[in-house]
């Protein structure tokens, strides 16, 4: 792609492309500091505490992706609530005054509600501990909660505070980080994944390209348990890269078939993400044969970590087969980074601000928050 198709798009060509090689540099960074961290998670993961995952935005769909995920592996609950959600009914979000350890994600931590989002939980709740992971050290969130005696705050790789309008190396290495502090297992599967995700940006890239040519009205993602977080997160990129021209939609495999079925015609993409998990499968397979049934011109496409299957087209992504979802979702996710970014560039866009008259901005301005009064009533 030439060097003037290309401008105005060379950070987030950038951001998306270092993806495998910093996921590998979070693996060794939360290893680094592993000590620390289980020192934290001793002190406050007790069986008592609700731990609860928040961010806005993208920062939110890392705690939708990580939730389930976590909890299947750990046995215990997490909770995603955005902090939009926290901050315009903090007694709703955190109607149990338990013990709760809020895990904080932000990329730059300087939009208004992720310091709001802390303080509010520390003003209805006894006890909360805070656990932020954040990709820039001058940010609000940074230093509110780094100076603190009690807190953790871990920092993402260098260069993954992204520069573009959109989050994607920042969103990946979130994910990443939250997955290996409560399971440092995975570390051993990290490599397989920057792998699948060296494939997907080499020889996998063409599939993204071709898409792009065609020119959709919108694009439908589905998925299951972590990947349901995963397709709102896909969905977003393609709204924010074409400044709202492709409209991106997103549900769960089983949900679509209630009412958003209808959104389909012959403009219209969907995208299923298939999970891993043998039981959680089916119901992606039985979607994506009923949208492949289904009359009305639209196109549809399985990404799935298994070679292409049955009748239609396949993203099949190679050596992630015995991965967990919430893995696969990194490399997945560069199917829907890369198509965001190619139909961008198709518009005539650029990336890095696809709204320069500062309609939209990449930290979000304009919210007033509101003192909680009465907070001692709850």
């Amino acid at each position: 792609m030439s060097e003037t198709v290309t401008r105005g798009a060379e950070h987030t060509i950038r951001e998306i492309g270092q993806q495998p090689r910093v996921w590998r540099e979070t693996r060794d960074a939360v290893a680094a500091d592993r000590e620390r961290i289980d020192a934290f998670l001793e002190r406050h993961v007790t069986s008592d505490v609700r731990i609860v995952l928040t961010g806005a935005g993208t920062s939110a769909f890392v705690g939708e992706i990580a939730a389930p995920a976590l909890a299947r592996i750990t046995g215990r609950r997490f909770d995603a609530v955005a902090t939009t959600d926290i901050v315009a009914d903090p007694r709703g979000a955190f109607a149990e005054n338990v013990p709760t350890l809020l895990i904080s994600f932000a990329r730059s931590g300087r939009s208004p509600e992720s310091v709001a989002a802390t303080r509010l939980a520390e003003q209805v709740l006894d006890e909360v501990h805070h656990l932020i992971i954040t990709c820039d050290t001058t940010g609000d969130l940074y230093r509110t909660h780094s100076q603190r005696e009690g807190d953790l705050v871990l920092v993402t790789p260098e260069g993954t505070n992204d520069l573009s309008f959109a989050m994607t190396s920042s969103f990946s290495t979130m994910l990443l980080s939250a997955l290996l502090v409560f399971a440092p297992e995975l570390a051993a599967v990290v490599d397989a994944a920057a792998a699948a995700g060296e494939w997907a940006l080499g020889d996998g890239a063409e599939a993204p390209r071709s898409y792009a040519e065609r020119e959709y009205d919108r694009v439908v993602y589905l998925g299951s348990g972590p990947l349901t977080g995963l397709a709102r997160e896909s969905a977003l990129k393609l709204l924010e890269l074409t400044a709202g021209r492709i409209v991106g939609l997103h549900d769960s495999s089983l949900g679509f078939r209630h009412g958003p079925k209808s959104v389909l015609d012959d403009r219209t993409l969907a995208v299923v993400f298939v999970s891993s998990d043998p039981y959680t499968r089916q119901y992606d397979l039985d979607i994506l044969a009923e949208l492949r049934a289904t009359p009305g011109g639209h196109d549809v496409l399985a990404v799935d970590h298994r070679s292409p299957h049955g009748a239609g087209e396949t993203w099949a992504v190679p050596g992630v087969e015995d991965l967990p979802d919430a893995v696969l979702a990194l490399p997945y996710v560069l199917f829907a980074q890369s198509l965001a970014l190619q139909q961008s560039l198709r518009l005539g866009l650029t990336p890095d601000n696809p709204f320069p008259s500062g309609d939209v901005n990449r930290v979000v301005k304009g919210v007033l928050i509101h003192p909680l009064a009465d907070a001692a009533t709850r």
